[in-house]
């Protein structure tokens, strides 16, 4: 598996994809902070934007690696290597380089902006970790739908409408929830909805750090007193942690069922 990944993460992490994402989120980065001159609106700013880019960039560089490998893939697994050895080679290849891409692009804009020795060094800590989280969850997620679907075309297509889900129709599907059951008590509802959706629970992370809570509306306080405690915040990474572990679980189940 480590030879795998070694290879794997060399490839990527030349690659156009890998330069763009930094050179991108680099850009945006040093834009934001020259503009306001101001630590805490450009994490605010680039929260909006992480929070849409990375799962995106995640679901998709992930579907087109699995496919454009393919041909490969079979010449290593017609050799005595494990599916499981190569598929999780594979895929910690792919979202580690798109981490440290991310993580570089946004990561040297701040530094040299002095934010180690400023008031705003943990809501940037909080930032990188939720966009890293992020990346490797749509990755797994990525895999996942790929190992599952051997046309091209249909794993495209799924993988596309689950980022949608995640990012677009899910709030939608929760707002109309709490608006349909507003009579009865919601707090413990819209806790779990929340763990359910790794965009959301990010967001609620990020946002919390930065104060600014009761932009949360109606569950702002709940949300306030569990999720601001070392409690909920331990939650939220346990929750990651399992939306990593569980896309990459069904991937080798996935995995051992193929005809090759």
């Amino acid at each position: 598996m480590l030879k795998i990944f070694k290879y794997s993460f060399q490839d990527l992490i030349r690659s156009k994809w890998s330069f763009i994402l930094g050179l991108f989120y680099m850009a945006v980065t040093f834009g934001l902070l020259y503009m306001s001159n101001d630590l805490s609106r450009a994490i605010v700013s680039l929260m909006n934007i992480i929070l849409f880019i990375n799962p995106l960039v995640g679901i998709m560089l992930g579907i087109m690696y699995y496919y454009n490998s393919r041909d490969f893939s079979e010449l290593l697994l017609a050799q005595p290597i494990k599916r499981k050895d190569y598929f999780l080679g594979q895929y910690l290849g792919l979202s580690l380089s798109l981490v440290i891409s991310f993580v570089l692009g946004l990561g040297v804009p701040f530094l040299l902006y002095g934010v180690l020795v400023s008031d705003a060094v943990v809501n940037f800590l909080t930032l990188m970790f939720a966009g890293s989280a992020l990346v490797l969850i749509f990755c797994a997620l990525a895999f996942w739908v790929a190992t599952a679907n051997e046309n091209k075309i249909k794993g495209f297509g799924k993988a596309i409408l689950l980022w949608l889900f995640f990012a677009i129709l899910y709030d939608g599907i929760f707002l109309l929830s709490l608006l349909v059951f507003e009579s009865y008590p919601l707090e413990k509802f819209s806790i779990a909805a929340t763990l359910l959706n790794p965009i959301d629970f990010s967001r609620v992370l990020i946002m919390l750090q930065l104060d600014v809570s009761l932009l949360f509306g109606y569950t702002g306080a709940v949300f306030n007193k569990f999720f601001g405690s070392y409690v909920g915040i331990l939650l939220i990474t346990g929750a990651a942690v399992i939306w990593v572990i569980s896309p990459i679980f069904m991937m080798l189940r996935a995995a051992k069922r193929k005809d090759f």
